[in-house]
Parts: C-alpha cells; structure tokens; sequence
C-alpha cells in the first residue's frame, strides 16, 4: 500500500493520495476493470480542475481556449500545452522555491534556453518510474547486476534521466551494481572487467544508458578489442537519441551494434521513451522489429493530433503525439510534443521529429499558448 505524505506541498491530501493509489494499482489489474477508463477520466479532470486553480499560465491560456472546470468533460478535451512552453514559462501550481527537485532539459534545440519541470516531491514520480520499470524492463526479475553508463546524480541534479537510472539502481540492482562514467568521462576499463567477470560467472547483466553513451561505451570496447556475449537474461536498456553527443546511428544499425558488441538478442535491447515534461516513461518490448510499438501505463493516455488544430488523426496516420501523464500533477497534465507518431494496436510507433507543416503547427501552437498565458 502507498500512502500519501500529508504534509507534501502542492496538492490536496485525498488527491495525492488517489493519485497514488491509482498508479499503484497493479497493471493487470487496472486493464481488466472494465471502469478504467472512467476512472482515469475521473482523475484526469481532478487534476486538470486543480492546475487551472492554482498554474496561473495554464488557466490564462484554458479560458483563452475557452475550457474550463465546468466546460472539459473528458481527459481528450483538457487543453495539451506545447513542450517548448516549459523553456518559457514557469508551469507550477507551487511556487518555484518550494519543489524539492527542478528537473531540466538539455537545451539541445535552443541552445541555452532550458525547460524546467517543478516537483514540490518525488513521491509521484518515483512511483510512477519503478511500477512501470519493474514490469517493462525487469519483466519479474526482483533485482540484477547493473551498469550505468550515465552520469551520477550527484554529477547532475536537474536531469531527470541521472534520478531515474539512481532509481533503477536502487531499487532493481544488487549490490555490485555500478557506475561507468565519473568526472573523468567514461571508465572503459572498469566496464570491460565488469562485462568479463559476467561472463565468466554466467550472471544476467543489465546494461542501461542514453543511447550517445552507450555508443561511447561500444567505441571505447571496440577499440580495446573486446566484445562479449552476455549471459541469457541480460538485456541492454538504452534512451534519448544521440543529440549530436556521438556519431549518428540508423535505428537498425545501432541495435545490430549492440547485439553484436555484447551479444544480447534485440527482443532484449529495450528502448526508453520519455522526457523531461513528462513523469512517466513508456517502453517498447525489445527491438527485433523497428520501429518498434511504444507504449505506457494505465496512467498515462496517448493521442496522435493534427497540431494545426488540435484534433485527432485517424488510426495508422501520421500525427503529432501528445500524452496525458496523470503523474505530471504539479505543472499540467496534458502535453503536445514535437514528436510524429503513429496510433496502432496497443500502442504508438515513434517516428521521430516533426517537419514541414506538423513543424509548423507546433510552432503556432506554441506561438498561441504563449500569447494567451501572458495576457
């Protein structure tokens, strides 16, 4: 059982608390209840109800929009806020100052400027990383030996992947777990003689980065001369693109590279999507097929839209992803992304940036979020 912090800022107690238990819920569980929807739906419009009352930018642009508490019925109708909004405003229920952690991006599209998402705590969104991360990615398994090719935490505060794989770590991984990249860059030795005891001592391994550093770590074993078959079991977990930190790779090359460096089939090379805006991460089943299906938890919704005008495209077309993280409870729940995807059965395929007029279409809707929260 989860119990709610009472005296957790930001939030009314029985909110947090249902917020809570409902991402507790277990999975198979809350797809066989024929009201979760409706009970998604319920929460969904609590949440929305109480960031429209206290995120003073969200409300602004929701009655520009025309949508209030009285007027959104439906989870698909609570008004998706464009990403970049985050470099450019602050979106908190909270005043800034009282969160317990800032977690930013990586200003990797506009140079300098950085989203910032607030967390008053953690509560939710450690919840929300290790329920979906112990199905996905563990698959049962209570805890393995892992790797992280990854800066520490302590190295970077405000990155939400640098918490999430301490997470991991934590949680899932033994006591030999480790770290491979300190102050220096990259330990290619350390991890070289971590990958040969493994294999000496038959031990699944688990081996998780940004999909940059793991493209590090294999150039650095290639130069050693080292490659290896990990033992049945181990898998390889990697996120983020390379962001121009590392030599580009097609999807189907950089899989077939891992495999071949550390000899774990592509079922088990398991790929991340999630971002900073977020408080959730979805999840492919491995990727022995590309692209590969995507998909999240019971708290979390996917639509695919026509950014032009805010409307869903039909199934198996080509459309711009927004999500509705139940999880994101302090800024504001539903996002529209720069990202094209398409709907299909149990799921999304994620096709990467959006271009031409789906480009365009983010771009004014950001325009008009912007216009209306600073009126």
């Amino acid at each position: 059982m989860t119990h709610a912090d009472p005296a957790a800022p930001g939030i009314a107690p029985d909110l947090l608390a249902d917020l809570l238990a409902f991402i507790a819920t277990p999975q198979a569980a809350a797809k066989a209840d024929t009201d979760a929807d409706a009970a998604f739906n319920a929460l969904a419009l609590r949440l929305f109800a109480h960031q429209f009352q206290h995120n003073a930018a969200f409300r602004r642009y929701c009655q520009q929009q025309g949508k209030t508490a009285r007027t959104v019925r439906h989870w698909r109708d609570i008004p998706a806020v464009p990403i970049n909004a985050f470099k450019d405003l602050t979106l908190s229920c909270v005043p800034p100052d009282q969160c317990e952690r800032v977690f930013m991006t990586s200003g990797t599209t506009r140079g300098d400027v950085k989203g910032r998402h607030y967390h008053p705590h953690l509560q939710v969104y450690d919840l929300s990383m290790r329920r979906h991360f112990a199905e996905r990615v563990m698959r049962g398994v209570p805890r393995m030996r892992m790797g992280i090719v990854f800066p520490t935490e302590a190295m970077m505060p405000n990155s939400s992947l640098a918490h999430y794989l301490a997470l991991a770590k934590t949680h899932f991984g033994t006591d030999d777990s480790a770290y491979f990249v300190g102050p220096d860059g990259l330990d290619a030795d350390a991890l070289r003689d971590t990958l040969l005891d493994v294999v000496q001592k038959g031990e699944p391994y688990a081996l998780l980065g940004a999909s940059y550093s793991l493209v590090h770590a294999m150039d650095a074993l290639r130069e050693q001369g080292v490659s290896v078959k990990l033992p049945p079991g181990s898998r390889l977990f990697d996120t983020g693109g390379f962001k121009g930190q590392s030599r580009e790779l097609a999807m189907d090359d950089f899989y077939n590279q891992l495999t071949e460096m550390f000899g774990v089939p592509a079922e088990w090379c398991i790929n991340m999507y999630g971002m900073t805006e977020l408080s959730t991460q979805f999840y492919d089943d491995g990727n022995a097929t590309l692209p590969a299906i995507k998909s999240g938890p019971h708290w979390i919704r996917s639509r695919t839209v026509d950014p032009m005008t805010g409307q869903d495209v039909p199934k198996g077309e080509r459309g711009v992803l927004t999500h509705c993280d139940l999880a994101n409870f302090n800024s504001v729940t539903t996002i529209l992304t720069e990202d094209v995807g398409i709907t299909v059965d149990g799921g999304f395929l994620l096709l990467g940036r959006a271009e031409g007029a789906q480009a365009k279409g983010c771009s004014m809707a950001v325009d008009a979020f912007l216009q209306a929260a600073r009126a």
